[in-house]
């Protein structure tokens, strides 16, 4: 069993089409790692375009925040299925400085190798 590695492309177009509002299922690393970084890259690009009025800055993150929150969300929750965590481990994030630790090594975790209560295990290439 071989794990394919999603392309950054795909990861993005999956959490924004496909699995848009989607809390059902399990994401593989690479498509949670490619999606932070799609995010991190459209706030700085929004930043930039802005930067000339804070004002327009802030209602433009706000709106990209807000479009990009239920993806995000339910990205993170199939993260968690898919390393065996149930998605209520996104709210140790609350808990300062240690929480956001704790879910920074539970989302560089790799998939379990076998398919668990949340579903099969997500882009296998069978050999």
């Amino acid at each position: 069993m071989y794990q394919l590695q999603l392309p950054f492309g795909e990861a993005v177009k999956r959490a924004l089409t496909v699995n848009y509002c989607n809390f059902k299922g399990r994401a593989s690393r690479s498509e949670y790692w490619w999606f932070m970084l799609f995010i991190f890259i459209a706030m700085i690009a929004v930043s930039i375009i802005f930067c000339w009025s804070e004002t327009l800055s802030s209602i433009a993150l706000g709106l990209v925040y807000l479009g990009i929150l239920l993806p995000a969300l339910g990205l993170s929750v199939r993260r968690m299925h898919d390393i065996g965590r149930s998605g209520w481990w996104l709210l140790i994030n609350f808990i300062p400085l240690v929480g956001g630790i704790i879910y920074l090594v539970f989302t560089v975790k790799e998939s379990e190798p076998m398919p668990n209560k949340w579903g099969d295990v997500p882009n296998v290439i069978q050999q």
